[in-house]
């Protein structure tokens, strides 16, 4: 998957600050490179992104004992061969689930950052389900995790109290908003740019299908990147190229 230009080709849009020009330097492989041999969120879908030249985007969860576990789904079983939620089970329980029938566990956060060893560029999606206790103790996780790490790394959520987390605990950490597909409806807009103003993100993850958007390109406008997810296909990258700055992308392999 090729890039996008990392430079921008419209002279009216501000440059990236240089500390956040590694989100526009390659595109990001969504939950690593995947299919159906090799599970998303796993080792072996990251060690194909870092053979591939690829940033990483990935996705954690709260485990029983509080620790962030890297994995997408609330529930279990679409990739494992236990029913029931992530949140129920500790570290250790989960860590014995094979992914999808192949070798690779549920691991904890530091784990895989231990094993991707800055070697790409990391986007970690926080998925809180909106509760406000679990993005508390999940921020906390993902701190304490990536204490020390010198790779490229930002934290990412639909849930503005992540950012607003990492504004006040740990301003240092590059964060994100992801924003999913518009409403043409006054409310949501307004919503929206509450979030925009709880979160303060140095970036934007953006809907590919919502393009164009009047939030993406004022970000740009404002020298924030925009990242658009998930690019699956050729109509998904054109609409990509116009109206952001890099891409998250899933493809067969």
């Amino acid at each position: 998957m090729r890039s996008l230009p990392s430079a921008r080709p419209d002279a009216e849009l501000p440059p990236v600050d240089p500390r956040h020009a590694w989100l526009v330097a390659q595109p990001f492989a969504h939950r690593g490179l995947h299919d159906g041999a090799v599970p998303e969120n796993s080792r072996a879908a990251f060690a194909a992104a870092i053979r591939d030249g690829h940033g990483i985007e990935l996705d954690v969860r709260l485990s029983r004992d509080g620790l962030a576990v890297v994995f997408h789904d609330r529930d279990l079983a679409r990739l494992t061969d236990r029913d029931g939620r992530l949140a129920d089970l500790t570290v250790a329980q989960l860590g014995a689930l094979a992914l999808a029938g192949s070798r690779d566990r549920i691991e904890p956060l530091p784990q895989i950052l231990a094993f991707v060893a800055h070697r790409a560029p990391l986007l970690i999606e926080l998925k809180t389900d909106d509760d406000a206790h679990v993005a508390a103790r999940l921020c906390l996780s993902v701190r304490y995790a990536l204490e020390g790490y010198r790779g490229h790394a930002a934290v990412m959520s639909f849930d503005p109290a992540v950012g607003e987390w990492f504004a006040l605990h740990a301003a240092h950490v590059t964060r994100g908003l992801v924003v999913g597909t518009v409403r043409r409806r006054p409310l949501h807009s307004l919503r929206r740019r509450l979030h925009l103003a709880r979160a303060k993100p140095h970036f934007i993850a953006h809907d590919v299908r919502a393009f164009p958007s009047t939030l993406a390109a004022s970000a740009r406008r404002r020298g924030l990147p925009v990242l658009a997810w998930t690019v699956r296909s050729p109509d998904d990258y054109a609409r990509a190229q116009a109206h952001a700055d890099e891409i998250i992308f899933e493809t067969s392999r």
